[in-house]
């Protein structure tokens, strides 16, 4: 099994985000130092007030305290972006890394966000298909001409190649069933995302090797999950350690939409089966049960929500180092 680290960029109003930079360095030296074999950067545009770091910016910033890291996005979101650029930007990545970057991709979901890029909701399946093969085919072929839907490429190549002949691997997140036949059959893996809870995710594990099976394809060598997890001082008040950070996080997703209409529910009721929160002897257990209840064999974990106190997210990352080990 691996455990990666999902950083948080992510910071309440009138934080002061420079100060937050050391810190970040701090958190992947730390995760490196535990065991951690992956990190991993969320991306979203417009999220005001809530403060956030680019991914594209940060990312190359923080390669050098990752060395010999696997690191992506979890997600990019792609239909927003032009797949040439995302294309030379991976390679870019690719060869920084050493051959250690995944392009992990999703749909995306927010309207202010596909607005602004002045990308209709309704192209978003679509576009991401697309944009999916023309990466492919400019990661492997020398020239490419692509004249689709949405996407011209004429007799050219892109600047860099990756390091893999292939090109990265592509991880793909999805939710719904239609999304995750998808990402068996345009992806490398399928990469769950935090919300689902762990019932749902049975099923679903059962449609992804279903359509792995119809279209050929062997499983992935990763099986990667996102989660929110806490390690408490003790199973009776580890929730309350952090439940105000988990519940501004998800009050702001909540506006965002993530829920549809209305608020989030309460965050005790929503973390059931979703979250991994508690004792060390506890988030061992539950590590435990994705392994043997679903196959999971990469954990990604996001150790730190917007006003959680800095010590508990290192905290949590040490035990988790233990429990990995």
């Amino acid at each position: 099994m691996k455990v990666g680290l999902f950083l948080n960029t992510q910071f309440k109003p009138g934080t002061d985000m420079a100060a937050r930079v050391p810190e970040m360095i701090e958190q992947v030296r730390t995760a490196r130092e535990c065991g951690f074999k992956s990190l991993w950067f969320p991306h979203h545009y417009l999220t005001a007030p809530l403060q956030m770091f680019q991914l594209t910016a940060l990312l190359p910033y923080l390669l050098h305290e990752a060395k010999g890291m696997m690191i992506g996005g979890d997600i990019v979101i792609l239909p927003l972006l032009n797949p040439v650029s995302v294309a030379e930007e991976a390679a870019t990545l690719d060869v920084l890394s050493g051959g250690n970057y995944v392009l992990g991709v999703g749909l995306g979901y927010r309207e202010p966000e596909f607005e602004a890029f002045a990308v209709p909701l309704s192209e978003r399946a679509p576009r991401f298909a697309e944009s999916i093969g023309l990466i492919r085919r400019l990661w492997t072929e020398d020239r490419v001409t692509h004249k689709g839907r949405f996407y011209s490429v004429t007799d050219a190549g892109i600047g860099i190649k990756p390091v893999r002949r292939e090109g990265p691997p592509i991880w793909v997140a999805a939710q719904v069933d239609a999304a995750i036949k998808r990402a068996a059959r345009i992806g490398d893996a399928w990469l769950i995302v935090p919300s689902t809870q762990i019932g749902v995710i049975q099923q679903q594990l059962a449609v992804y090797r279903g359509a792995l099976a119809e279209y050929g394809k062997p499983e992935p060598t990763d099986y990667p999950l996102t989660r929110e997890c806490y390690v408490g001082t003790s199973m009776a008040t580890a929730m309350e350690e952090c439940r105000e950070a988990l519940k501004y996080k998800y009050d702001a997703y909540a506006s965002w939409g993530l829920h549809g209409q209305g608020a989030a529910p309460p965050i005790e009721e929503f973390a059931r089966d979703r979250f991994i929160i508690g004792d060390k002897a506890y988030v061992k257990d539950e590590i435990a049960r994705y392994r043997d209840e679903l196959g999971i064999n990469h954990f990604i974990m996001r150790l730190q929500w917007p006003g959680l106190p800095y010590e508990r997210v290192l905290h949590s990352m040490r035990a988790l180092g233990d429990i990995f080990a």
